[in-house]
Formats: structure tokens, C-alpha cells, sequence
């Protein structure tokens, strides 16, 4: 066990590179361009290392973000989330004057926010399609819909009319794909793109017809909920929450010094119970969490934490995890190396 101050989020950079090698070899093994999404790490030392290795560009969730990654160099970004309006566009275009920015939309409003940065920036913006595959989240609902925002696309003079997009990857995927390369086709229309993604299904992606890209980010360092669905085992993990136990108020619980403001709140599923899986302690349940205290209910373990020892978690959900803290303890080797700074931490905008 380290000895580091507690509560704090520890990242193994041996398990990450592994991770990231793994699935780079992945997709070149099939050729799919690897994209990574930099929104569960949000560090650029990570995102320079993914396309070290091979990664064609970064994803990126919001404008904040990719700003922060154009700051340091990098020029291939996709923003996988709609943007929408004039302090959108505005932004956009700053982006796209110094990054090849490509953007996911699913309505004329988004493409002509799209369109209006590209105007600015003097610079084209590439266009993906987003189309629902059955998250019933952002994306249109019928390859007819694709369609007319792919005709609506092309009409304009700075907008370049890349493929489609879509998340996760699912049944469903391969066969919209399908029929929406015939009626673009019928439109005079080329699909070069179709950008997928979803780190539990990432390594059958090849199996889904038509797509070329992969879009992951919780890969890079995977968590319980990777774990409960087959996607990873413990061995994967590459970041562990440390805590300390500060009471045992009662026989059957223990309190940590990490509540809401260092775990997420996301449940794993499955058969996972509480807020993250305790090593050394399997029985131990995470079962109440305010925002400064994790309460433990250890009634279940044979040996149970004492005051003072310091406890190794896997977090439920990594992603949001790691934008609750502003620095992260970096260890190699077994060693701890230093802190890393979350460059985009908390920029949701």
C-alpha cells in the first residue's frame, strides 16, 4: 500500500499504457481509426501519449475542452456534442483557426451553427450525422432524417460533409449505416466516416458493418462498472481511490474521509453493490455517502478496517471521478512519480 495523503485518486501509468496499447492494437488489427474521447481523463499528457500510439485525433464532449487541447498542439478534434448558437459558433470558430475541428449535429440549428464558425474561421469544418442506435439520447430517429441534414450539409460552401456518427455501438448500427449509404448515394452524397464508440462493446466494433471509426475514452483506465459488464477485470483498473478510515463509530461500520466530493454518485449495475468495490475488503459495502464522509458497512467482513488504515477503491464510474479533483497521484513501477494536473477539469461549457 502507498503511503500518500488521503482522500486521492492514484493512476497507474504501467496499467494505462497497457490499456492504451491494447486497444490500439485493436483497431489497426481491423483497420478502424482509433479516436480516443479525453473527457474521462482530460489530461493532455494522455491525450499526447493516445496519439503517439497511433490515435488519428482526440473527441471531445464540449468546446472548454478542446480548447484546452488546442492550447497544447493538438489539431485533429471532433466535439461529439451539439453545438448549438452564436457563443457556440463563435467559439467554433476560434477552434477551427487552428485545429482541422469536425462537429456532430443532429438538426439544421446545429448546422448552421456549424456553418457560421466556418464562415468566420475562413477555414471548412467537417460535419458528421449523429443517428440514434438505440441510447435514445442525441441523434436523428430515421436514416430519411440523416438524409435531409446530409443534403442540408452539403448545400453549404464551408461545411465538409464527413460520414455519420452514432454511440454506442450497437444491432442496430450496421443496418442504419447500410441504408443510409444508399440514399446518400442517391443523393450524389459519399459517407467517408462512420464514428462509433462505446468502451464496454469497443472490441467487437469490428463486427458492425460500415463502421471506420472508434470513439472510447473510460478504456484508458476502466473502473467497476467495465468490470460488471465483462469489459475489464480488476487487473485493467488503473485508477484506485485511496481513503483512510477516520471512525468506527459502531462494530458493523466504518467511516472514510471520502464522501460525494471524491466518488461519483453512478451506481455500477449488475451485481455491484455501493459506490465502489473495496480491495482487500470484498464484503465491505460503500453504502452511504455524504459530501466529505463514505459510510462502510462492514458487517459481512471476517476482518474488518481499523482506524487509521488506508483502504484501495475501485471507483464505480471513472469518468466523472476524475473531474471532481483537480490533480491526480501518478505511480510507475509501483512508485509514486508525482502529481498530474486535470488540465480540463470542470470545463463543462
Amino acid at each position: 500500500m502507498l503511503t500518500i495523503e488521503t482522500p486521492t485518486p492514484v493512476v497507474d501509468l504501467d496499467r494505462v499504457d497497457a490499456n492504451l496499447t491494447k486497444m490500439q492494437a485493436y483497431a489497426d488489427a481491423h483497420g478502424l481509426k482509433l479516436r480516443p474521447h479525453i473527457k474521462t481523463h482530460k489530461i493532455v499528457q494522455l491525450a499526447k501519449r493516445q496519439l503517439e500510439l497511433g490515435a488519428v485525433g482526440i473527441t471531445c464532449q464540449k468546446l472548454q475542452e478542446a480548447e484546452v487541447m488546442a492550447d497544447a498542439g493538438i489539431t485533429d478534434i471532433l466535439i461529439s456534442y451539439p453545438q448549438i448558437g452564436s457563443f457556440k459558433a463563435a467559439r467554433l470558430a476560434e477552434l477551427a483557426k487552428r485545429a482541422d475541428m469536425t462537429v456532430a449535429v443532429d438538426s439544421v440549428e446545429g448546422i448552421e451553427t456549424a456553418a457560421a464558425a466556418a464562415e468566420v474561421a475562413g477555414k471548412p469544418i467537417k460535419i458528421l450525422v449523429e443517428f440514434d442506435s438505440g441510447m435514445k439520447r442525441t441523434g436523428v430517429q430515421t436514416v430519411e432524417q440523416a438524409t435531409a441534414l446530409a443534403v442540408a450539409v452539403a448545400a453549404e460552401k464551408n461545411l465538409v460533409l464527413e460520414g455519420l456518427m452514432t454511440y454506442p455501438t450497437t444491432e442496430q448500427t450496421a443496418p442504419f449505416v447500410a441504408e443510409a449509404k444508399k440514399q446518400f448515394a442517391d443523393k450524389g452524397l459519399e459517407i467517408r466516416t462512420v464514428s462509433s464508440g462505446g468502451t464496454p462493446s469497443a472490441f467487437q466494433t469490428h463486427k458492425s458493418a460500415g463502421v471506420t471509426e472508434l470513439r472510447v475514452g473510460t478504456y484508458i483506465f476502466n473502473d467497476r462498472m467495465m468490470m460488471e459488464v465483462g469489459a475489464a477485470t480488476l487487473e485493467d483498473t488503473a485508477l484506485h481511490l485511496y481513503a483512510t478510515v477516520v471512525s468506527r463509530p459502531t462494530e458493523d461500520r466504518a467511516i472514510i474521509d471520502a464522501g460525494s466530493k471524491t466518488f461519483t454518485s453512478d451506481m455500477a449495475g449488475g451485481n455491484a453493490k455501493g459506490h465502489g468495490l473495496v480491495l482487500g475488503y470484498p464484503d465491505a459495502i460503500i453504502e452511504r455517502i455524504s459530501e466529505e464522509h463514505g459510510m462502510l458497512d462492514v458487517s459481512a467482513c471476517a476482518t474488518k478496517p481499523v482506524v487509521g488504515e488506508v483502504l484501495e477503491i475501485v471507483p464505480n464510474h471513472v469518468c466523472p471521478v476524475v473531474n471532481l479533483h483537480d490533480r491526480l497521484t501518478i505511480v510507475q513501477g509501483g512508485q509514486v512519480i508525482g502529481e498530474w494536473k486535470v488540465d480540463a477539469r470542470g470545463l463543462t461549457r
